[in-house]
């Protein structure tokens, strides 16, 4: 699942790259396409908290909850920044970096604890 999410940011950075900043952002259409684009990763993100949660807590790991929790929202943040393109660049790219190195580091630690 945490793979799914580094492959999920990788989509995310390349449309807020890609894509022009919508002219109709208060658009309902708008809004509902979004809505619909973004149901799943919600949901993915929301299943991955849960087990990642799980992971971390009582183990001698890297991560922390706390991490974790942030993580989450920062990943809630660069899906509609995305979409919505209303974030500067650099906050955007300070996000997706955040998210990208606990994402990181949650794999080395389950690596870890798988080799021994």
């Amino acid at each position: 699942m945490t793979i799914t999410l580094l492959t999920l940011i990788e989509d995310c950075k390349n449309r807020y790259e890609n894509n022009e900043k919508p002219e109709n952002r208060r658009d309902m259409e708008f809004f509902e396409y979004v809505k619909h684009e973004t149901k799943k990763p919600f949901e993915q993100i929301e299943q991955w908290e849960q087990e990642a949660l799980k992971f971390v807590k009582n183990k001698d790991v890297s991560v922390q909850p706390q991490q974790i929790e942030s993580t989450l929202e920062n990943l809630r943040l660069v899906i509609l920044h995305s979409y919505y393109i209303d974030a500067r660049l650099r906050r955007f790219m300070n996000l997706h970096q955040s998210i990208k190195y606990v994402l990181d580091q949650l794999l080395k630690d389950m690596n870890k604890l798988k080799s021994e």
